[in-house]
């Protein structure tokens, strides 16, 4: 017969634990535990608290920073699962010297770190620089939309929101007209279903009314949205910092974290949330603060002049060349066509199916005497604009009748789209402008241009797998551009602790 060793729940243990042996040196904890004690400057969280003579005794910013940093690192984002962490892991344990602090003081301490966070990173880039991890010579920028704490189903312009409102509006008096209609048909004689379906329906009132109201209420205290354009943008009932944003997952609701990136190990230089998918403007926030932040660590405002920075076609804006033009930055951002003029990839459209051929200018005959062009089916196009700006090239504009392309036998020779109602004909001007755009086009179509910006995707992309992989961060959990700041800020502290702790700090 089997014989097994016996157990009894009711047996006590005593287990000497002991904290400090519980931060193994090496580890990514022991260099987070070690940073925030001796090179992290908690002094900054004082002016928060009020309770030099009364009051409750708080919990010591140190040791909260330091739960919240090592959750992070492990995909930890709630504060509920924080707090959980404090009493079943003997990390945590370790880390909060047995205390444990409620959700509720974790999410707060989180929220309110805006005037604190910034130094705080600072404190840890100056331990990067302090290890020569910084090369300050090639630098790379790049962001990473996420989505937030916020429902794409309340995002709309302000006509839409209106409509929305009246719709949840018509359809509670829908619903009232309902109840009415089955109470004078039942007659008054209810049975337990009827009792519950009446229940079922007046909560479903209850929800719509209060959809209504808040739409209603948020449409009176707010302004619409304006983009770039001047033209109304798409605002959000739950977080109107937020936007819309079309990623390679689908479009989301949230935050675009931006971050600027030393190319030597890979440190974040710095890093902000932006509540814009677009980066059109992203180059002058991320290296003013970048510029504040090496001011921190003694260096001059003329620290970016001469280096290296790549970013890729999405930043390709006047915006932006400008501003690394001002800052005499050596900046490698391509238009969106320069992959079609890189020899490299000249065979990349083999496996498209060969299109029509189509007219080309030279089917088009100029007549100098009128300036006007006939195209091969003996139709007029006339002079249109003189000086159109299309693309950063400047062109002489050329258009036919609407009538004369609607019954042409060769259309489909001539326009690409059936929706197309007319042939435009661009023709370039002889001479054009240097603009910035054409300076960049023209230094990206070089060899030195293309290795240049080839680096980019070694040097900034491996951080978004990073954070996103192993670090867990699949969403903001936060509202607010402010305190989405704050988490993605922290996120970017952990990923640079970690090269400290990779690199051999303590």
């Amino acid at each position: 017969m089997a014989r097994y060793k016996p157990y009894d729940y009711d047996q006590a243990l005593l287990l000497p634990v002991c904290l400090q042996d519980q931060l193994i040196p090496g580890t990514l904890e022991f260099a987070i535990h070690t940073l925030v004690e001796s090179r992290m400057d908690a002094c900054v969280f004082d002016s928060q608290f009020n309770n030099d003579d009364t009051g409750r005794l708080a919990y010591d910013p140190k040791v909260l920073l330091k739960v919240v940093l090592v959750a992070y690192s492990r995909g930890i984002i709630s504060s509920r699962k924080i707090e959980q962490a404090c009493r079943e892991n003997t990390i945590f344990m370790a880390l909060a010297c047995g205390q444990v602090p409620d959700h509720s003081t974790v999410a707060a301490f989180i929220s309110s770190m805006k005037e604190q966070i910034q130094p705080l990173f600072r404190d840890v880039l100056l331990v990067c620089e302090e290890m020569n991890l910084l090369g300050g010579t090639t630098f790379a920028l790049d962001g990473c939309k996420l989505p937030s704490n916020a429902s794409r189903e309340w995002s709309g312009t302000f006509a839409n929101l209106a409509r929305k409102r009246d719709k949840l509006a018509e359809k509670v008096k829908r619903l009232v007209q309902e109840q009415v209609e089955t109470d004078e048909r039942e007659a008054r004689q209810y049975n337990e279903h009827n009792l519950s379906g009446e229940k079922r329906r007046d909560e479903q009132i209850r929800r719509l009314h209060q959809k209504a109201d808040r739409i209603d209420r948020w449409l009176g205290e707010n302004e619409p949205k304006l983009g770039q354009g001047g033209r109304e943008i798409q605002s959000n009932v739950t977080d109107n910092e937020s936007a819309k944003m079309v990623t390679s997952h689908g479009t989301i609701q949230g935050y675009n974290g931006q971050t600027l990136v030393d190319a030597k190990r890979q440190v974040i230089v710095q890093a902000e949330a932006f509540g814009n998918g677009q980066d059109f403007s992203h180059v002058s926030p991320l290296v003013e603060g970048a510029k504040e932040n090496l001011r921190a660590l003694g260096y001059c405002d003329s620290y970016f002049e001469g280096k290296s920075l790549a970013a890729d076609s999405n930043y390709h804006s006047q915006e932006n060349l400008a501003k690394c033009c001002e800052d005499k930055i050596d900046a490698y951002v391509p238009d969106v066509n320069f992959r079609k003029r890189d020899p490299r990839f000249v065979t990349q459209g083999r496996h498209k199916p060969e299109r029509p051929e189509r007219f080309t200018v030279e089917d088009f005959r100029y007549d100098e005497a009128s300036d006007r062009y006939l195209c091969p089916n003996g139709k007029v196009l006339r002079l249109y604009a003189r000086k159109a700006w299309i693309r950063d090239t400047y062109f002489r504009r050329y258009e036919a009748e609407e009538r004369d392309c609607a019954m042409c036998p060769v259309r489909g020779k001539c326009v690409e789209s059936k929706a197309t109602k007319r042939k435009n004909l661009a023709i370039a001007l002889a001479e054009q402008p240097i603009t910035l755009h054409r300076a960049m086009m023209k230094k990206i179509d070089t060899e030195q241009g293309r290795r240049a910006y080839g680096r980019r995707l070694a040097i900034v992309e491996p951080i978004f797998a990073n954070l996103r992989i192993h670090k867990r961060l699949d969403r903001f959990t936060l509202r607010g551009k402010i305190k989405v700041n704050i988490q993605w800020l922290l996120y970017c502290m952990v990923h640079n602790i970690e090269k400290i702790a990779n690199y051999g700090y303590a």
